[in-house]
């Protein structure tokens, strides 16, 4: 593909110190102004998956994040719970049969990730950066391109570019896209860029557009 890093190359990050300060802060004020105007949409979401009476409202899942350390991320519960039977994780595909009828609205809303301001708050995310993947899923990547190690310079974003791009990476093919454009990402991420990104995924969102 166009722009595809090559294995074992020497990756520079490229925002600056000065530029890494500012994006944190921005995280901290923006995910706590969210959690507080957002508050009535918690409350409804909360109260919806409680009627539903099949499990906890919140699901959490180790993923490995900045600087290679695990952390448990967030989100709403949209699938059954139990949702994973067998001996290796199973990756979420778009339109799942394991879906709750509320959880399919959350996910094609992308309300379940509301719960996430939380992790960027406490800085184990960011707004804009590379999703967090499992240790499984990671091992199986660096097995095909090692240079995801690069990707723990950054944090774990919300969304980023191949969020909207890539769509659902339920293969490995689209694991491997997802991390040229992650590496991509790292090379040329700038205040400028992060704006873009999440104006993207703010009108996406908005319009109804399916990533």
């Amino acid at each position: 593909m166009a722009g595809e890093i090559a294995m074992n190359a020497v990756i520079q990050d490229g925002m600056s110190v000065w530029g890494r300060a500012v994006k944190r802060l921005f995280d901290i004020v923006c995910s706590l102004l969210g959690m507080i105007c957002l508050s009535p949409v918690y409350l409804v979401v909360y109260i919806a998956l409680r009627r539903q009476g099949d499990g906890p409202v919140i699901y959490k899942q180790e993923r490995i994040g900045y600087k290679g350390k695990p952390f448990y991320i967030l989100k709403y519960r949209t699938m059954i719970v139990n949702s994973e039977t067998g001996d290796e994780p199973q990756l979420a595909v778009k339109d799942d049969n394991r879906l709750t009828p509320v959880g399919k609205f959350l996910r094609e809303h992308h309300l379940d990730e509301l719960p996430q301001l939380l992790n960027v708050f406490r800085g184990e995310m960011s707004f804009v950066g590379p999703r967090p993947e499992r240790k499984y899923f990671i091992d199986k990547i660096k097995e095909q391109n090692p240079n995801y190690d690069y990707i723990y310079l950054m944090r774990p974003g919300v969304t980023s570019m191949a969020t909207l791009y890539n769509g659902y990476t339920d293969t490995m093919e689209k694991m491997l896209k997802r991390l040229d454009m992650d590496l991509e990402y790292l090379q040329n991420r700038s205040l400028y860029l992060d704006f873009k990104i999440i104006v993207k995924t703010v009108l996406s969102i908005v319009s109804g557009k399916k990533f």
